[in-house]
């Protein structure tokens, strides 16, 4: 990962306008059934999740043709909202998930010219997979392969590389040591090395 990306997400976990007790009591809310929490929350965390987004896309998912930050805000917004109740329970997770809801939905937007669909009704024409959005289809690939194997090592590598968390941040919300983070993470690098080989 690059650092850019790195200190943007670390970066825009801590600019909500909002603490973390108000942000996570949010989430509590709309987990609870409140309607007004869900849009409250999102306009709270709409400027991080562009960053994010942003970042996203700079740092190896913008080969997607047509896929702009908006969009892929406007879409994990909607993919993230799909259910009554959040998966995540506190700010950290929330935008660790979120990092994991772009990551698909750029993985999807990749693939879906391959299968000969338009990425949005205004792109007609099919365009080859440039080599760089082959090799983040690779990565997505071995990162599923690391899931279907070692769930634990892959929800370490999203947190830390997607969603930008230190190994203290990854622990508190795994409840790990710091030490068994560590390991995780110099495991997973090794077996995504390999799977990409």
């Amino acid at each position: 990962m690059t650092e850019s990306l790195w200190h943007a997400a670390r970066r825009l976990r801590q600019d909500v306008s909002m603490d973390e007790h108000e942000f996570d009591a949010l989430i509590s809310r709309v987990n609870a059934g409140d309607s007004g929490a869900q849009d409250a929350l999102f306009a709270a965390a709409y400027p991080a999740l562009r960053e994010l987004a942003s970042s996203r896309l700079r740092e190896g998912g913008g080969h997607a043709d047509g896929l702009h930050t908006t969009q892929l805000v406007h879409e994990s917004y909607l993919r993230l909202s799909r259910s009554a109740r959040l998966r995540p329970e506190t700010r950290r997770e929330f935008f660790a998930y979120a990092a994991r809801v772009m990551r698909e939905f750029i993985v999807e937007a990749l693939r879906r010219p391959r299968a000969g669909e338009p990425l949005t009704l205004d792109t007609a024409s099919e365009l080859p997979l440039s080599a760089e959005a082959d090799e983040v289809l690779r990565v997505h690939e071995a990162l599923a392969a690391l899931q279907a194997a070692e769930p634990r090592l892959a929800q370490v590598v999203e947190m830390r590389y997607f969603g930008g968390y230190t190994e203290v941040e990854i622990g508190d919300v795994l409840g790990l040591t710091e030490r068994t983070v560590r390991r995780d993470w110099d495991k997973a690098r090794l077996l995504l090395m390999a799977l990409l080989r």
